[in-house]
């Protein structure tokens, strides 16, 4: 290239010396175009793009986690059974049309009885499925866990498209090795989450999210019931909630509580994590279903 500008100096000192009306610099030769390359989410692009992230399937496997990649085990049949009254209300074919039925929120009453397990294991076997997409919302905005279980970095996400709506959900998205599943992390962490979850700006991101796409199902992991009161709130934009109990632990006063807590939601599914079944072999341990429909 430097050649290029030398010969094009001499050609415009010749022109000059022979009278012609040229610039005393030369001009600036073009640099060639290079090709715009996403990496991560720093470039700038015309329009905000998510970015891709690789999960690691075969960890997850041997955490117990549903995995595209899996050979058939028996927690991905139970989830078969399980998200599939889930699926029929998302997609408007249940007992009676259900509205934000694509809105699915995984609770429990107390912390530690499977919640973000159940939602992650949820939204993995969903993905599994020809025809729907699935975005897994990291709601639980004060003890985030979601990206930490599938061994992800934390970044912007749900709060952040609260407290800005200028913001792009599709800029906050991360893609996965995964073709039918993306995740929306919790985001910035902010003092006011609780009236953020219950500010018009997240019921109007909610409605977006339900209706942007018809294929799409999106399953939060929401804070336990009883010691906060974000997931209280959540529960009344949802759908659909399911409620993680913990066989042999969680009482039953608190069962009862937590569901009075989200009696408006119209779908309720109670869900019995670790739940002992007899085999040939003994006892394994699995998931029990119990399933209640209730006009809001």
């Amino acid at each position: 290239m430097s050649s290029l500008i030398e010969q094009a100096a001499q050609r415009l000192e010749q022109l000059r010396q022979a009278g012609a009306d040229m610039p005393a610099t030369p001009p600036a030769v073009p640099a060639p175009a290079v090709a715009a390359k996403q990496v991560g989410n720093s470039d700038v692009q015309p329009a905000a793009l998510s970015r891709r992230v690789e999960i690691d399937l075969e960890a997850l496997a041997a955490a117990g986690i549903v995995s595209p990649n899996a050979p058939r085990s028996q927690i991905a049949d139970q989830f078969r059974v399980i998200k599939r009254p889930l699926i029929a209300n998302a997609m408007g074919r249940g007992a009676s049309i259900i509205a934000n039925g694509n809105l699915i929120m995984v609770t429990s009453a107390l912390p530690g009885e499977g919640k973000t397990f159940t939602a992650i294991n949820l939204a993995m076997s969903m993905a599994t499925e020809l025809d729907y997409t699935v975005m897994l919302v990291d709601a639980d905005v004060a003890r985030p866990s979601v990206m930490n279980v599938l061994g992800l970095p934390e970044g912007p996400g749900l709060l952040d498209l609260v407290v800005d709506e200028s913001k792009d959900l599709s800029s906050m998205l991360l893609r996965t090795n995964i073709n039918k599943l993306t995740i929306l992390p919790s985001g910035t962490q902010h003092a006011r989450a609780t009236e953020l979850l219950a500010s018009d700006a997240m019921i109007r991101l909610l409605d977006d999210m339900a209706k942007r796409y018809a294929d799409r199902i999106i399953v939060f992991d929401s804070p336990p019931l009883l010691p906060t009161t974000e997931s209280r709130v959540l529960a009344t934009h949802m759908g659909q909630v399911v409620v993680v109990v913990q066989a042999e632990k969680t009482l039953q006063s608190d069962v009862q509580q937590a569901l009075a807590t989200i009696e408006s939601c119209p779908v309720k599914l109670m869900l019995l994590n670790q739940a002992k079944t007899i085999s040939k072999m003994g006892y394994e341990y699995g998931y029990g279903y119990g399933y209640a429909q209730q006009e809001a």
